[in-house]
């Protein structure tokens, strides 16, 4: 299970996150949710890449 938010960063459970989770419906996650790490993130045309160094790649 995930430890922190992929919008802000923060953890789980240093509040609530509500907000985080519509942002993220549109947007790709700029933290990585095991390590806390912000990750390099592309938009393309067609979705996104977002790469931690730790744990590797996510795409939508």
């Amino acid at each position: 299970m995930s430890e922190f938010c992929g919008h802000c960063g923060e953890r789980l459970d240093a509040r609530d996150h509500t907000v985080c989770a519509v942002h993220l419906v549109m947007e790709p996650p700029r933290f990585c949710e095991d390590c806390h790490r912000r990750m390099k993130v592309q938009v393309t045309p067609t979705g996104w890449v977002a790469e931690c160094v730790e744990h590797g790649t996510l795409t939508g």
